[in-house]
């Protein structure tokens, strides 16, 4: 009898974690729908279907600017969100994000080093900054493989730091010797992150890349939980924690670098939203996973909507995720946290 009331409990709340997600998903809906039609023209508002109808700039305006942006921003948040949770997991560590890897930084440096060497131009940009993402990952576990301290995933920590660090010099090399008054603006603009130039062309382009990421996380989001535990745990319940979080790894800096070579940094998305889907979803990443794509994907589509409505001029969309992470994160650490029963 207690046996079934276990169960009975155990399936009640199942259903309620999956009826929650369902409803951030319509959420997202909802606000991909009030989006598309927000903005500043023809005026600050709302732009009615009537006009919509009979202007075809206004057309143009949705169909061909704000839909391939919102559905950016929205695979953007999926992933960096995703892509964090995986990382926090796997490194039991609720402090590491998405570039955590010199993912970031290399991405950042081969931007900067496409505008100042190689004219800059938004194709070369984007394949440089995906090329050199992975060159830091690259880098990272080829280091991790010759350090002789700690076991593998300190020695994967200490190696992403030693990479981030590298491409950070790199970095700041280039913009010394940047142009001041044509490449510096631009690699600062890029480093704050925007998605004002997206459009069709390049959302394709970054598509199969992000969808093929997304999926093996989520199709693997329950071997997360083993992951998490130490080598003879997971290696006990029929894990091979090696080959299974390199994989995990490789499928969450895909999307990562793909997105990140088309919209620039980005922070605090992936930092943040895991933390707040834990606090709502459990630890479970069945759950937590899920949730933390759509909320990540909510907070992004908010940020952007913010970052182009709300002065005459677009706000970088890294500044506000930034801001509003920060006070998220602080609004987190402050309160009590939420008790989630098992």
């Amino acid at each position: 009898m207690e046996l079934e009331e276990t169960i009975q409990v155990v399936r009640t709340r199942t259903n309620h974690r999956y009826t929650w997600i369902w409803a951030l998903g319509l959420g997202l809906i909802a606000l991909l729908w009030v989006s598309l039609f927000f903005g500043r023209y023809p005026e600050p508002g709302f732009i009615h279907l009537e006009r919509l109808s009979s202007d075809d700039l206004a057309q143009r305006l949705v169909l061909n600017l704000r839909l391939p942006r919102l559905l950016t921003a929205i695979i953007l948040g999926m992933t960096l969100s995703a892509a964090g949770m995986v990382f926090q997991m796997l490194f039991n560590n609720p402090l590491v994000e998405p570039g955590f890897l010199g993912v970031s930084q290399g991405a950042a440096f081969g931007a900067a080093f496409c505008i100042v060497f190689l004219g800059g131009s938004a194709l070369l940009i984007q394949s440089f900054s995906a090329i050199f993402a992975f060159v830091g990952l690259g880098a990272s576990a080829f280091l991790a493989h010759r350090l002789h301290y700690g076991g593998w995933i300190l020695r994967l920590v200490l190696a992403g730091i030693a990479v981030s660090a590298f491409f950070s010099a790199g970095l700041g090399l280039l913009k010394y010797i940047a142009d001041p008054l044509r490449q510096l603006p631009e690699i600062t603009f890029w480093l704050l992150g925007s998605l004002a130039s997206i459009t069709w062309v390049k959302l394709i382009s970054v598509l199969p890349f992000t969808l093929i990421g997304l999926f093996v996380l989520f199709l693997y989001r329950w071997r997360i939980n083993i992951l998490s535990l130490s080598e003879d745990i997971a290696f006990s319940l029929g894990a091979n924690p090696g080959r299974e979080r390199t994989m995990l790894m490789v499928a969450a800096v895909l999307p990562t670098a793909a997105m990140i070579s088309v919209a620039g940094m980005v922070g605090w998305v992936g930092l943040i939203t895991p933390h707040i889907a834990r606090r709502l979803f459990g630890s479970d990443t069945r759950f937590s996973l899920p949730a933390t794509m759509l909320i990540g994907a909510f907070f992004t589509v908010l940020c952007d909507d913010i970052s182009r409505t709300l002065l005459a001029g677009e706000i970088p969309l890294g500044i506000l995720t930034s801001l509003l992470g920060a006070i998220v994160f602080l609004v987190l650490m402050m309160a009590r946290p939420i008790k989630v029963k098992a």
